[in-house]
């Protein structure tokens, strides 16, 4: 009895009543099926070693899957902000679908952490936050890499949608600043199962090296299909590549192959004063303790990532409004739009108004290649 009336002065002395407090809710948004499933499952199992209290609160999570479509993305949107209430959404994997939600997101006040990179009109959206590295930051290392090796030409294969666009448009303007020429620009859909009236175009152009824009399981088609076809030169990859999935599937045909990667997946390797490797290891042990060894994944730590972000504001936020409330949600996204110097598994955050995923260039990006069927920092 003591401890029910001591709760009741407390929050009356918050200023809040009894019936106001709620469990903090999270809206989920995966792609656990369609084109994205190998990486929306790997997300998916990260939320299995996520704590279920925040702040000294219960927090709750609600995953529903968009099947990688962004119409099932925006109507899954719309049931997490109308129906269940959600405090801040999670989601979702593929750039359209993100883009989908972020227009609920912005509509109904809610903030949304992306899972991958945000660009142009998106990122000036106020409640969309991701935690995936801007694209430009991490195709700044293939052109490094590109220019070491003295690459002059580049043929690129990328999916025929706002990520294939984004891909190109984040390495095409270094490299021509860099002096390299891209001779071939050859689009795929995600479901496509054969890519090669593509891949000759591409090689026709007899380029020195080839970027392929592509991300999860989708991207093992055109590297295999170029390996096949004879191509020697160096293969690169986005940071859309870098789970498991795409080691199985590709086999020895994408060893050798080159991608540019937040420094998760090969923290061993990394410094001891790389300031995200204890976080990473952390992270690391959690989730192969769980799901076994070996099964590190860039898109589990994307969703560990956005936890840091929300369990950082919470604190403040709940000071301004309970769960559930119009003030705590737009507290949770002032809170987060605050983060200065977090550490997390892919970057040290510093977000502001004009940075809606707080990543710098010199702690949040490697260069990773295939060897012996394993990532391994390059």
């Amino acid at each position: 009895m003591k401890k029910v009336l001591s709760c009741i002065a407390a929050a009356c002395a918050m200023g809040f009543s009894v019936s106001a407090s709620a469990d903090i809710v999270v809206g989920v948004i995966l792609g656990e099926t369609g084109p994205s499933a190998s990486i929306g499952i790997q997300a998916k199992n990260a939320f299995a070693i996520l704590p279920d209290t925040m702040a000294g609160e219960k927090v709750r999570y609600i995953i529903m899957d968009d099947a990688t479509d962004p119409t099932k993305a925006v109507r899954n949107a719309r049931k997490l902000t109308a129906e269940d209430k959600v405090d801040v959404l999670i989601g979702s994997i593929s750039v359209p679908t993100i883009l989908a939600i972020s227009e609920v997101a912005a509509e109904t006040k809610t903030a949304q952490i992306g899972l991958s990179p945000i660009t142009g009109a998106a990122a000036e959206n106020p409640w969309l936050f991701s935690v995936a590295q801007p694209t430009p930051i991490m195709m700044s290392a293939i052109v490094e890499d590109m220019a070491a090796r003295k690459v002059k030409t580049i043929g690129y294969i990328g999916f025929a949608d706002s990520w294939g666009d984004q891909a190109y448009e984040g390495f095409a303007g270094q490299a021509q600043a860099a002096g390299m020429k891209v001779v071939a620009n050859e689009r795929y859909a995600r479901t496509d199962t054969s890519v090669a009236g593509q891949v000759l175009k591409v090689l026709a152009s007899k380029p020195d090296a080839i970027v392929i824009g592509a991300a999860g399981n989708p991207a093992v088609l055109p590297n295999v299909t170029l390996v096949e076809r004879g191509f020697k030169g160096p293969i690169y990859h986005t940071h859309g590549v870098i789970t498991q999935d795409f080691l199985r599937l590709g086999g020895k045909a994408v060893e050798g192959a080159i991608a540019t990667s937040g420094p998760l997946v090969v923290a061993e390797q990394l410094p001891d004063s790389h300031p995200t490797k204890a976080v990473s290891l952390a992270f690391i042990k959690a989730f192969e303790d769980k799901f076994g060894e070996g099964r590190r994944d860039t898109w589990a730590g994307y969703v560990y990532d956005a936890y840091l972000l929300i369990e950082h504001a919470a604190p403040a936020a709940l000071k301004q409004g309970r769960p559930g409330s119009v003030e705590f949600r737009q507290a949770l996204r002032d809170n987060m739009e605050g983060i200065d110097g977090l550490p997390t598994t892919q970057a040290v955050r510093v977000l502001s108004p004009s940075d809606r995923s707080g990543v710098d260039e010199k702690n949040s990006r490697v260069l990773v290649t295939v060897r012996d069927g394993k990532w391994q920092l390059k």
